[in-house]
């Protein structure tokens, strides 16, 4: 383990945004030290969709900055909150997973979280393994720990109470079940981004309840998603998977707002505050093209998460595309497989594919895009043809290449 308490710190600063509290977290650190007994560190992650994205990335790697300096990571597999749905952020109760999805999607998250943290060492856990054989008096003993005056203290319940927004008492459970996570393994110190913060410090007063010392609270940045407005989330479909395609990866990646350059390379490719400071200083004076620097990101991140050779292989791809106008090879053009809600009896429309696809940010983009003059459809039997009028469909089965210019590719696949 490492011996000095300052080195630590200074690891476990970087990045984040709030540490609850440092005192106390010095000296959790102070004793792990004297004791050679490594601190339990805990991150929990809901399997909603089966992917993990960038924007997970930012406390993994702060969970493997941890493991680093020696201490136990726990990385918690919330199968059963999961199932539950967390209401952070939420305007509307979030709609419910079944369980054979949840636990489907649990099992892809390894092999991807394998990719930042040394699985091997770490600690895995379900929480399913705790929170399932909780009978109703665990459950009675465990809500009558916390009030619902701190429970509408949350920004997300205080505003859907006051607009009468119904809340339904799962969702109250939700942070109550993911604090017991934090009794159940007796977490030291718990992670999580500035969403979660609520959340995180309910655990420090369910394991005070149940006798235990308080957790320490590592709180993380959050990055904005490729619409450069929202966070990044699987649920608002803005993310980018770190098991995605090179080739989408590195084009995603380049569609993010020139103002999020500087953000995305300190907390994903690790840049010190000084180089981000550097960074935007050579974008603003225009020294550095945002194009370059945004190669120079997307290459990066690739790498990280595919190989240098991915890496070289998707920048050549983009190179030739977008940059010399050359429409990509056919294996190259990412697939979308269209589902029956965007087909009517008329067919479907191309905003609503335009949206779907991402060719577009959202529908008022597709109709500025196709009033322009820049959106065109080839079908598998057929020419390609400008698409002229905003409100057009495309007759089933809808099988074909979408564009809108050269820069957005899409073929469409009809499953219909």
């Amino acid at each position: 383990m490492e011996q000095s308490i300052e080195r630590q710190l200074e690891l476990i600063r970087r990045n984040t945004v709030e540490l609850i509290p440092e005192d106390e977290l010095r000296e959790k650190i102070k004793k792990a030290i004297d004791d050679d007994k490594p601190l339990r560190v805990k991150l929990g992650l809901d399997p909603n969709r089966p992917d993990i994205h960038l924007g997970h990335t930012v406390v993994l790697q702060k969970l493997r900055d941890f493991q680093d300096l020696g201490h136990q990571i726990i990385l918690i597999v919330g199968d059963f909150t999961g199932f539950i749905g967390d209401p952070s952020g939420r305007d509307s109760e979030r709609t419910a997973i079944d369980w054979d999805t949840v636990r489907a999607n649990a099992e892809t998250y390894f092999d991807q979280a394998a990719k930042i943290i040394d699985y091997e060492k770490a600690e895995v856990r379900y929480n399913s393994e705790w929170l399932k054989p909780l009978n109703f008096m665990d459950v009675l003993a465990l809500a009558k720990s916390f009030t619902v005056h701190r429970m509408l203290e949350r920004d997300d319940f205080e505003k859907r109470y006051k607009e009468g927004t119904p809340i339904s008492i799962m969702e109250f459970l939700y942070p109550l079940a993911q604090a017991y996570d934090s009794v159940a393994i007796e977490a030291d110190i718990e992670l999580g981004g500035t969403d979660q913060r609520f959340n995180l410090l309910v655990g420090r007063t369910i394991q005070e309840r149940y006798g235990q010392e308080p957790q320490c609270l590592v709180i993380m940045p959050l990055i904005e998603g490729t619409d450069g407005d929202r966070k990044m989330s699987k649920s608002l479909d803005n993310y980018i998977g770190i098991t995605k395609n090179p080739v989408d990866m590195y084009g995603k990646t380049m569609r993010i707002p020139d103002e999020l350059i500087g953000k995305w390379r300190q907390l994903l490719t690790l840049y010190s505050h000084e180089e981000r400071e550097i960074l935007e200083a050579s974008l603003k004076d225009g020294t550095m093209h945002p194009m370059d620097a945004k190669k120079s990101l997307a290459f990066d991140i690739v790498k990280k998460f595919h190989s240098e050779e991915a890496a070289q292989s998707a920048q050549g791809h983009f190179v030739k595309v977008f940059s010399q106008r050359e429409l990509p090879q056919e294996e190259n053009i990412p697939v979308f497989e269209i589902t029956s809600d965007l087909v009517s009896e008329g067919g479907a429309r191309v905003i609503d594919l335009m949206a779907a696809t991402e060719l577009a940010k959202s529908k008022g983009e597709a109709r500025r895009l196709i009033k322009g003059g820049g959106v065109y459809f080839k079908p598998d039997d057929g020419d390609e043809d400008k698409i002229t009028d905003e409100l057009q469909t495309l007759s089933q089965p809808v099988n074909g290449i979408l564009r809108a210019g050269k820069r957005r590719v899409v073929r469409l696949v009809d499953k219909n």
